[in-house]
């Protein structure tokens, strides 16, 4: 099932994220921080992708830069088939409007607006026609039919990113960007998620690129891209919880002999 119609799209235009020898530097004061030296990654449309690594590692560097948040210092980044290079701040926004979402750990939620406005908010914003069913249907997904109707202050911390969540998913964009989603989430709401998630790519071929530290969430993922010091250290192709974990020991084994 993860590869039920990946195939077919990934030569609609290429890949929806393609990272090629992407560096990113910080300069702090004296100090100068090698965030990405030199990575090159294809996320191919209708398909998943994990990134996994110890704190530090560039995992969400990597994931900003991908999605145009943050801007290599050199490299190249082409999203949806566009090459992010040049673009003025208010075309790579109308451009992310258009074909990209965000599910990040500061939820961005509408305090005078409804769960279910809040949710069907990207669609507005891009002027499409908003799908009612498809808004209901992800918020049920993630465990909040009961509360479409509330406000965000209404909401707890874990509910409000589960709207956050759904927000995302509804709209079908072409590439879905996830910092650690499901992080606040207890189990069974996560579980949920992340087959919600699986059934995007796989049946309406969205695109994912998704940060985790979870070994489970990541073997919802059709490849595992473990990043070390800034640098993809190894892929996991098909993973499994065990697979994953087993990886992550021995980079952290690798790690500790340094």
């Amino acid at each position: 099932m993860k590869k039920k119609i990946a195939d077919e799209l990934d030569d609609r235009g290429g890949p929806a994220i393609a990272l090629s020898d992407v560096r990113k530097v910080y300069n702090s004061g004296a100090r100068t921080v090698q965030a990405l030296r030199g990575v090159t990654l294809d996320v191919a449309r209708g398909s998943f992708t994990a990134v996994m690594g110890p704190s530090g590692s560039g995992k969400s560097t990597l994931l900003h830069c991908a999605a145009g948040l943050d801007t290599p210092s050199s490299g190249s980044v082409r999203l949806a088939g566009r090459d992010l290079d040049g673009l003025s701040d208010d075309a790579l926004t109308e451009f992310r409007r258009e074909h990209a979402a965000f599910i990040f750990q500061s939820f961005n939620l509408m305090p005078a607006l409804t769960v279910r406005r809040n949710v069907a908010l990207p669609m507005i914003l891009a002027g499409r026609r908003v799908d009612d069913a498809a808004v209901d249907r992800a918020i049920e997904r993630v465990g909040l039919a009961d509360r479409a109707d509330h406000r965000p202050g209404e909401l707890s911390g874990g509910q409000q990113q589960r709207v956050a969540i759904a927000r995302a998913l509804a709209g079908r964009a072409d590439v879905l960007f996830a910092d650690e989603p499901t992080g606040a989430l207890d189990t069974a709401t996560a579980a949920s998620v992340l087959t919600l998630m699986r059934e995007s790519v796989t049946w309406h071929g969205q695109a994912i690129l998704m940060t985790t530290h979870d070994p489970i969430a990541a073997s919802y993922a059709d490849q595992v891209v473990v990043v070390v010091d800034g640098q993809i250290a190894t892929t996991l192709y098909g993973p499994t919880p065990e697979s994953v974990a087993a990886e992550l020991t021995r980079v952290a084994s690798r790690m500790a002999v340094r």
